[in-house]
């Protein structure tokens, strides 16, 4: 969510739309990208591919099991003659709810095989104890130092109720790095941590495709921290896991969010230099004997591309800063550059030096 190091045209070159425009894009032989509607999400859309085979479809990713994003599938499927009843399994890249829930509510309807990290078990486990219980988030977020944050986070799904059925586990789980084959096609299923601990990305090297999930995206850069349970270095997996994106060939980049874009390889770059840079700004925060909270410091650091400060950030976006901020604070921990004490339940940072 924060401020991506060069912004491209919304445009999609296998549209020559804006790219979240509705339809079923031909991107490579075989392959069409269908945009399904986010509610009040200012992502707009998720890009759902489907790869055609003799047995019938795989869809990368599922969408949001909302009624706009069926509705808005079904049409889209039926532009290139094909129904969701030729679905006959999903690889989901993560357990998001724009990824994963209407897969998981297809599956009930159709039969069709779910797919997903299995370093994803912890979070689904948690997203349904709080469905059910507690939201993580309100701790995770006090712990940062953002108690008003989290009293306003806890009020948004006070009373509220969900669908325990769409967050089911999948059918299959994917572990380590893996080929697999979809009809006549090979695909590199790559665990990439960093996003979600359970993230995946598949990649086609002989048809020169990424299908990069929420690890890689063209014009924002990916929320990193913020899930049900957080792992140690969110920020190190990410960086990792882009390290590993990076030794590939220079693939067409496919991504969950945005246009389809030319290069993995020149995204990947700016990420990294991205992430550097936001590491160097949290860094010069800490004046002579500070001691402040990652709410702290997230408040002194620019959000998007607009620049805009926490304040005037939804409570939503808010909460995505302050746990990106604290993933930067701890790398910067785990290199000896800061300190990390607890005070009353809260993790307070100060540079190591002091």
């Amino acid at each position: 969510m924060q401020n991506p190091v060069t912004t491209s045209a919304a445009v999609s070159a296998d549209s020559g739309r804006h790219w979240a425009d509705e339809g079923a894009w031909p991107v490579a032989p075989g392959v069409h990208r269908i945009p399904l509607p986010l509610p009040s999400d200012g992502l707009r859309a998720v890009n759902v591919y489907v790869l055609e085979t003799a047995e019938g479809l795989t869809l990368v990713d599922g969408g949001w099991a909302i009624d706009a994003s069926r509705e808005v599938l079904e049409r889209s499927l039926a532009a290139i003659d094909r129904t969701v009843a030729d679905v006959r399994s999903f690889l989901v890249t993560h357990a998001h709810r724009d990824h994963y829930t209407q897969a998981v509510a297809l599956r009930a309807e159709t039969g069709a095989r779910v797919t997903l990290g299995a370093a994803e078990l912890p979070s689904l486990r948690a997203i349904r104890a709080g469905l059910e219980q507690a939201d993580p988030h309100v701790a995770q977020l006090r712990r940062a130092g953002a108690a008003e944050l989290a009293r306003q986070w806890g009020r948004l799904s006070d009373g509220s109720s969900a669908d325990l059925t769409v967050w089911e586990d999948p059918d299959s789980w994917l572990a380590g790095d893996l080929r697999i084959s979809v009809g006549d096609r090979t695909l590199d299923a790559l665990h990439t941590p960093g996003h979600t601990q359970g993230h995946y990305v598949f990649a086609e090297t002989g048809a020169g495709l990424l299908f990069a999930g929420d690890h890689v995206l063209p014009t924002i850069t990916p929320s990193i921290g913020f899930e049900a349970v957080v792992p140690d270095q969110p920020l190190g997996d990410f960086l990792g896991s882009l390290a590993k994106v990076r030794a590939l060939p220079d693939l067409a980049l496919l991504p969950a969010h945005g246009p389809v874009a030319a290069s993995t390889h020149a995204r990947v770059d700016e990420l990294l230099a991205h992430h550097d840079h936001r590491l160097t700004l949290c860094l010069d925060a800490f004046g002579e004997g500070a001691e402040l909270t990652a709410h702290d410091v997230a408040a002194v650091l620019p959000w998007t591309r607009h620049e805009h400060a926490l304040r005037d950030l939804d409570v939503f976006n808010a909460a995505l800063a302050t746990m990106e901020t604290r993933a930067h604070l701890e790398l910067l921990v785990a290199r000896g550059r800061l300190a990390r004490d607890e005070v009353d339940g809260t993790e307070v940072y100060r540079n190591s030096s002091t």
